[in-house]
């Protein structure tokens, strides 16, 4: 990040998320027509629409990075920086009008996020983690919770069917221990556990564009990010996804995911 200024990148940040969210938000709530994708997820005109003018203003401040968003595909895959851009993570929620779902943005260097955005454009919320600089939610810098034992901990995770196969009874085994489990908030859990309300999120399934920007976020507010192996998230990490709110909760529940 050498030859980026940091301040710059926090300026850009918020102009692509005030961009995205002008977009998304005529279409919340608006009976939007939805399409089917090969891979079976829903998507509207609001998804796509929102990452174009994303991927138009990384395009025109920073014409030599890479961009890989969900709707519109991969370009300039061999940069050295590399936009990661999901417009619209939860499109479910946001089909159903819950305002629990989240514009997500990563900039990696060398594929590893050094800069996530979490944008929920409808209740004006947004998270901007930067690596070495803190998170700050609407402008505020933000701490995750102190450790809590395991039965005390609240779990996020997105929906039971993500967690197929291998999976399920590793994530049950988690749940079980934990005290509580939430679904359905999809990345928004991330958020929650930066501002210091939830103390873990597990999912699987995902895709990088699902989770690079929830790196920073939480580890930046003094969380820890990983894959289900304890593996560091980059551009190349498969699907599972685990982030704690402090060293301890996220050693406790990575030693039951790898049982």
């Amino acid at each position: 990040m050498n030859e980026l200024n940091p301040e710059r990148l926090v300026a850009f940040a918020n102009r692509l998320a005030d961009a995205s969210g002008g977009v998304i938000r005529p279409y919340f709530r608006s009976g939007i027509v939805v399409d089917i994708k090969g891979d079976g997820s829903p998507v509207t005109k609001a998804d796509q629409e929102a990452e174009t003018v994303i991927r138009a203003l990384i395009a025109q401040e920073f014409p030599e990075h890479g961009i890989w968003g969900e709707e519109h595909g991969r370009a300039r895959p061999d940069a050295a920086y590399e936009w990661v851009v999901d417009p619209i993570d939860g499109t479910k929620a946001f089909l159903c009008g819950a305002a629990l779902f989240g514009t997500l943005i990563a900039l990696c260097e060398n594929g590893r996020p050094i800069l996530g955005i979490l944008d929920q454009p409808i209740q004006k919320e947004r998270w901007i983690g930067m690596k070495g600089r803190g998170t700050t939610f609407n402008g505020e810098r933000v701490r995750a919770k102190p450790p809590v034992p395991l039965e005390r901990a609240i779990l996020c995770s997105t929906t039971p069917e993500m967690f197929r196969d291998w999976k399920a009874p590793k994530h049950a085994r988690l749940a079980a221990r934990s005290a509580f489990t939430r679904w359905g908030v999809d990345c928004y859990a991330a958020g929650m556990i930066a501002n210091g309300y939830v103390d873990l999120m597990a999912d699987a399934l995902l895709k990088p564009w699902d989770y690079l920007a929830l790196v920073p976020i939480v580890e930046e507010a003094g969380g820890v990010v990983t894959d289900w192996d304890g593996a560091p998230l980059t551009v190349r990490s498969g699907e599972t996804f685990l982030a704690g709110a402090n060293p301890a909760i996220h050693a406790a529940a990575l030693a039951l995911l790898k049982e």
